[in-house]
């Protein structure tokens, strides 16, 4: 039996497979873990969730985090994904040397219409390892809220599915009370 293993690249050498031309710079992917993994289409119900939800957590937290909207996020030297949202520190500079790290991070969130295994098991693993205390997932076909917390050992211990008529609360800003029904269009 032969033993294979598997290559992984850094954030480094995924940025120089762009700049040779390897990666088409408007090739839709993300590093995810050392791996560079193709980003689903954005059907219609999952860019207008995106939409409605970026504005409705922009108003709400107005001057106190910026909003970012399909961006990278440094989450470690193997990974650099492009959460739909990011809910970040306010950087006076607004990131321009730099993408948002777990320190910067109040806030990832994933929106689903056809990727919520991968949400749910790759990103979500990713996110814990990185310490991102706060994961949601605005999960499209069901107009619910899975809200990943508490990590012991690199992992969410607590997976929790809110329906549309609930609230919740940020555990960064819990004063502001978030109506799952206004993150979607």
């Amino acid at each position: 039996m032969t033993s294979t293993s598997v290559r992984l690249f850094s954030q480094d050498e995924y940025h120089h497979m762009t700049e040779a031309g390897i990666l088409d710079p408007d090739e839709r992917v993300e590093l995810v873990e050392g791996q560079i993994i193709s980003m689903a289409a954005k059907n219609p119900p999952h860019s207008a969730t995106n939409l409605c939800a970026a504005e409705y957590l922009r108003t709400l937290l107005a001057g106190l985090a910026l909003i970012r909207i399909q961006d990278p996020i440094n989450l470690n030297p193997y990974s650099e994904p492009e959460p739909d949202i990011a809910v970040v520190r306010v950087d006076p500079r607004r990131y321009v040397e730099r993408h948002p790290t777990p320190a910067d991070t109040f806030l990832l969130v994933e929106i689903s219409d056809t990727t919520l295994e991968r949400d749910r098991k790759q990103k979500a693993a990713a996110y814990a390892r990185a310490g991102i205390a706060d994961y949601w997932i605005l999960d499209v076909n069901t107009r619910q809220v899975r809200v990943f917390r508490e990590i012991v050992n690199e992992t969410y211990q607590q997976e929790t599915i809110l329906q549309e008529e609930a609230t919740l609360f940020m555990l960064a800003f819990p004063e502001i009370e978030v109506q799952i029904a206004r993150l979607f269009p």
